[in-house]
Order: structure tokens, then sequence, then C-alpha cells
């Protein structure tokens, strides 16, 4: 590599830029990046780091930040693109381009939670990572275990804020009996509490129904259901469907009681004259054809 200084502003030739972290984005959100740029420029340089090519002995580029913007000059057909050159190692790289995408507002998730495992994969420490991108070290440790195990659904919570690293942690390592001791414990330090307790109960149920998540084990398992995963399914199914119908039982045989009382108290004189003097003598149209049922059905 050429003497040069740390940090330079350069033409580059887009088809020497490799894409070394690359990022699914939105398609909508992408299609605005090529209209801006078509119809005002290129207001921010992307940031590259240089390589040395032994074969032709020339420069390539490892992209830091700017994917949507490099592609953006693909699309518009453009050559060359202005580029801040950095001196930095693939390493420092790949920590570069995950904090940059940690302090978008909008990003992939899983994509970000994975490259904290890369980082780990890379040598770095906990608390390093932690420091490098601003996280605490034991949400990056909550993180690694739960990629480690392939919680995918946990990791989705965790990341959207539905419920914390710590929670996710103990449920990931917990029985089915033991998963619930956690939810408890949660409630009553008020970790979680109202709607979020809720959705982490609903999270736990699909879970234990479907897996930790999306995935090729997690398909093989919900392809290969077994009888017994199947019948257990159908009984709680019919267990729910059950306490349904109790419930309308119930209330049916609540509201019996109310009309039949009301149309006792009706057949009061006295209880009507009280009504006419108080100004109650009408009574609604639903409770007085209900009420008019009942007479029928009686004689």
């Amino acid at each position: 590599m050429p003497d040069a200084s740390p940090e330079h502003t350069e033409l580059i030739a887009v088809d020497a830029i490799t894409v070394v972290n690359p990022r699914i984005r939105n398609q909508k959100a992408f299609d605005g990046i090529v209209a801006n740029i078509a119809e005002l420029g290129l207001k921010r340089p992307i940031t590259v780091a240089a390589r040395k090519d032994d074969e032709s002995d020339g420069l390539t580029y490892e992209l830091v930040c700017g994917q949507g913007r490099l592609e953006a000059f693909k699309v518009l057909k453009q050559d060359k693109i202005p580029a801040v050159v950095i001196t930095a190692s693939s390493e420092d790289c790949l920590v570069m381009s995950l904090v940059e995408n940690l302090a978008r507002r909008q990003h992939h998730s899983l994509d970000l939670l994975r490259d904290i495992k890369r980082l780990k994969d890379s040598g770095y420490s906990e608390r390093e990572i932690g420091a490098k991108t601003q996280l605490s070290s034991k949400y990056v440790h909550g993180v690694i275990r739960l990629l480690e195990s392939h919680e995918h659904r946990l990791l989705r919570a965790v990341e959207s804020g539905r419920i914390p690293v710590s929670v996710a942690v103990d449920i990931a390592e917990a029985d089915d009996v033991g998963v619930q001791t956690v939810l408890r414990q949660a409630y009553e330090s008020k970790v979680l509490r109202g709607g979020r307790l809720m959705a982490a109960k609903r999270l736990v149920e699909t879970r234990k129904q479907f897996g930790k998540g999306r995935g090729a084990s997690d398909k093989r398992s919900r392809t290969n259901l077994s009888v017994e995963t199947l019948l257990r399914t159908y009984q709680n199914d019919v267990e729910k469907k059950k306490i349904l119908l109790r419930k309308a039982g119930a209330t049916r045989s609540e509201i019996m009681f109310l009309t039949q009382s009301l149309k006792t108290l009706l057949s009061d004189e006295n209880f009507v004259t009280l009504l006419r003097a108080e100004g109650l003598s009408n009574i609604p149209k639903t409770i007085a054809d209900r009420l008019t049922r009942i007479n029928g059905a009686m004689t």
C-alpha cells in the first residue's frame, strides 16, 4: 500500500469496492436514495479502506459505510464515487460498519445481532464489543447466548424492546415449568407488567408450539410434527373452547336470572307504583321484548 494520510477523499471506481458486510434494505427507502442522488447529487462521501491487490499491483477497497449510496451509483450507471479512504484492518472495518448501523434509527435487527456474534468470533471480548458499540456488556453477553442457542423469536423480542435481554436468557435456559417461574419473577420485580407481560406470555406460548424461530432446524421441527405434539395441540384447542362454552353458559344463566327477577318485580303492584312515582315507568325496548318472550314461553 502506498504512503497515504490516515484519511483522505478521492474518486474511487465503483467496481473496485467490495461490500464485505452486505445489508438487506427496504426497496422503497432505497428508491428514495436513488432519486435523491439523481436530483441533488451525493451529499456525503462513502467510507472505504484501501487494500493492496497482489495480482494487479493496484488497490482494491473494502466498504466501511455507505452501501445504499454505492448501490445507488451503480443503478445510476456511475463509474466512480467520492469516497473517504481510511487506513484500517478488516476487523476494524467490521466494527465501524456495525457501529454505523447501530446508530441508524431503522435497521434489520437480526443482522445487527449476528454482527455482535461475528465480532465475538473474530476474537473480541464481550467487554470490548460493548465499548466499541456503546452497548452494555450484559446486553452483549445475553445476545451472544441467545444467538448460540438459535433463539430467533427471543432475539426479535429483545431487539424490539418487548422483553429485557436478561429475561430472554432466563426463558431460553428454563424448561416449561421454569418459564412460568421466570415470568412470575419478572412480574414481581416489575420488569414485566401489563401489556409487556401479556406479550411475553404469548411469545412463550408461540415458542413452545412452533419452536425457537425461523431457520432450517425450526422448519424441520414444524414439518416432522409427532403424533404426541399434534394431539397435545388438539387437546389445548379443545380445552380453550370448553372454557369459552362454560363462560357463555354462565353468562346466559346470569341473564336469565336477572330477566326473571325483573319480571317478578314488575308483577308487584307496589314496585310498579314506586317506579311511576320516580318517573321510571318506561322500560327499554330490548328488556321489554325479552320479558314478552318469557311471558309467551310460559303461556
